[in-house]
C-alpha cells in the first residue's frame, strides 16, 4: 500500500501579519482535510518569521510571533538571522519558552559550553502512522562575523551536515532539511549529499513554484513575507519515497474573512500602544526629514553614533530616517517608526591613506546613491539618500580630506563611527578591505539614538 506524506511550509514571513489570518486558516484546514489513516501531514517554518520592523515584534521581542506560530502547532521550525541576530542572546534564549513546537537547529552553539542552545534540538525524528521514520534537520546561515558578538558559535554547513548525518545514521527512512541558507547553498548540499529527500529553503526569498530537482533531492521554497504557502506531496512504498512533488499557493488568492482587517490592524495597534508607553526624551525643536532645508536630524544621528563609538567623526545616509520627530515628548514608538532597521553601530579604524580612499569612494558614489532604491542588509527604508559627515570635510577642488579640522596624515590612524550596514553593501569596499571594524552588537541604531536623546534632552521627572 502506498503511504502519503504532505508537508506544508512557510518561510521568511518577516512579521508580515497582514497575511497571517489567511495563512493560519489555510494551514489548519489543510491539516484537518488531508490527515487520514494513509496520509500524514507535517508543518514546518524555515525561519525569519519575526522581523522587528513590525511594532508588535519590537515591543514583545518576537514573542508575539511565537504565539502566532503556536496557533498552527508546527512540527518543527528553524531560526533565521532575524531571530538569531535580531535578538540579544538572552532574548533569543527566552524567545521560545512558550512555544508548542520544536526548534530544530544543528549548527549554532552556545559559546560558553559549545552545546546546542537550550531552546533547540539538533534534529527531530517523526514517526508516521504507517511507521515511516522522518528525520528533520535544521540549519541557519552561519554568520561568522556577527554571531560570536552575541555569544554564539556558528558552525559551517559542510561541517555540521556530516556530523549530523553520522549521528542519525540508521534512524530514518526519509530525510528533510529545513534550510535557512539560501538557494545556492541548498543546491550545493543536494549535489554533495544524496541522503536528502527534501530540502525546504529560505533566506534568499526565492520562490520555487513547482520545486527544483538537484540530483536526487527535491528543493522547495515559498518566497517571502507570507505571499505564498508551500506544499510538498510525497508517496512512499515500504517507507521509501517513490514520488515527490512541490507546489505553492498564493496567499492573496485565498478567501478573506470579515474579521481579518480588524485582526491585522489590532496587531499594529497593540504594538504601537506598548511602545508609546515607553517615553525617551523631550526635544525642544522639530527634527525634520526635509534634509535640503534642515539637517538637524541627521546630525543628531551622527553625534549619537560618535558618542557611542567614542570617535571624533561619523558617517550616515539620510535614507535611514523614515520619519521626523515633532518637538515635545518622544516615545519608543516614534523612534521605531523613524529607524526600523536591524542595524548596529560600527567603529571603523583606518590608516590616513585608506580614510582618504574611503571619502573618495563616498564622493564618487554620492550622486548615484542619492535616489538609489536599496533593499536588504537590514535596511528597511526606500532610498539610500544623501551622505553626511561629522568631523570630516572634503575639498573637491584639491581632493583633500580633513579630519577634526586638520588635513589627514596618511601615516596616522583614524577612527570614525558608522553602521554595520556599510560593511555589507558594495559601495564602500575600503571599509571591508582595509578597516579594523568593531561592531557594537548590544544595541540597534535606534537604541543608540534614543540613548543620545535621553541623555541630552531628558524628560522632567514631573512629565515622565
Amino acid at each position: 500500500m502506498v503511504e502519503k506524506i504532505t508537508i506544508l511550509h512557510t518561510n521568511d514571513m518577516h512579521s508580515h501579519f497582514e497575511n497571517w489570518p489567511k495563512i493560519r486558516r489555510y494551514l489548519l484546514s489543510q491539516k484537518e482535510a488531508l490527515t487520514d489513516e494513509n496520509t500524514s501531514v507535517l508543518t514546518f517554518d524555515i525561519g525569519d518569521a519575526m522581523d522587528r520592523v513590525h511594532p508588535l515584534s519590537e515591543a514583545t521581542d518576537g514573542k508575539a510571533n511565537v504565539q502566532m506560530l503556536n496557533e498552527i502547532h508546527y512540527d518543527g521550525v528553524t531560526i533565521g538571522n532575524n531571530e538569531g541576530l535580531g535578538n540579544t542572546k538572552s532574548q533569543l534564549n527566552d524567545l521560545y519558552q512558550q512555544a508548542n513546537f520544536d526548534v530544530i537547529l544543528g549548527n549554532l552553539l552556545d559559546q560558553t559550553n559549545r552545546q546546542i542552545p537550550s531552546f533547540a534540538e539538533e534534529y527531530k525524528i517523526i514517526t508516521t502512522k504507517q511507521g515511516t521514520r522522518v528525520a528533520v534537520l535544521g540549519l541557519t546561515a552561519p554568520f561568522v562575523l556577527t554571531y560570536p558578538l552575541e555569544g554564539w558559535h556558528p558552525i559551517s554547513v559542510f561541517k555540521a551536515i556530516p556530523y549530523l548525518l553520522k549521528k542519525i545514521e540508521g534512524q530514518y527512512d526519509v530525510l528533510i532539511l529545513l534550510s535557512h541558507l539560501g538557494l545556492s547553498v541548498d543546491e550545493q548540499i543536494a549535489t554533495r549529499y544524496s541522503e536528502f529527500d527534501v530540502i525546504i529553503g529560505s533566506h534568499t526569498h526565492h520562490l520555487l513554484e513547482h520545486g527544483k530537482r538537484v540530483k536526487g533531492s527535491l528543493l522547495a521554497a515559498a518566497g517571502k513575507y507570507g505571499q505564498y504557502i508551500g506544499k510538498i506531496d510525497l508517496e512512499l512504498s515500504k517507507h521509501n519515497v517513490i514520488t515527490s512533488q512541490a507546489r505553492v499557493t498564493m496567499t492573496k488568492q485565498l478567501p478573506e474573512n470579515a474579521g481579518d482587517h480588524e485582526e491585522i490592524s489590532g496587531y499594529l495597534e497593540q504594538g504601537e500602544s506598548l511602545l508609546k508607553k515607553q517615553k525617551i526624551a523631550k526635544i525642544p525643536n522639530d527634527l525634520s526629514v526635509d534634509f535640503e532645508n534642515n539637517t538637524h536630524l541627521v546630525h543628531v544621528g551622527l553625534k549619537a553614533i560618535q558618542e557611542a563609538a567614542g570617535t571624533k567623526a561619523s558617517l550616515l545616509n539620510t535614507g535611514l530616517f523614515l520619519t521626523g520627530i515633532n518637538a515635545g515628548i518622544v516615545d519608543r514608538n516614534q523612534m521605531h517608526e523613524m529607524l526600523p532597521h536591524a542595524m548596529h553601530v560600527m567603529k571603523v579604524t583606518l590608516s590616513g591613506e585608506n580614510l582618504i580612499r574611503l571619502v573618495r569612494e563616498v564622493e564618487k558614489n554620492r550622486n548615484f546613491l542619492r535616489r538609489f532604491p536599496l533593499k536588504g542588509m537590514g535596511f528597511r527604508g526606500k532610498i539610500f539618500g544623501e551622505i553626511f559627515y561629522d568631523g570630516i570635510e572634503y575639498d573637491p577642488v584639491n581632493q583633500q580630506v580633513f579630519f577634526d579640522g586638520k588635513p589627514v596624515d596618511v601615516f596616522k590612524r583614524y577612527s570614525i563611527a558608522s553602521l554595520d550596514h556599510y560593511l555589507f553593501i558594495p559601495f564602500f569596499p575600503t571599509i571591508e578591505i582595509a578597516g579594523d571594524n568593531e561592531l557594537m552588537y548590544n544595541r540597534f541604531f535606534r537604541d543608540v539614538v534614543s540613548d543620545y536623546l535621553s541623555k541630552h534632552y531628558p524628560i522632567d521627572s514631573k512629565e515622565g
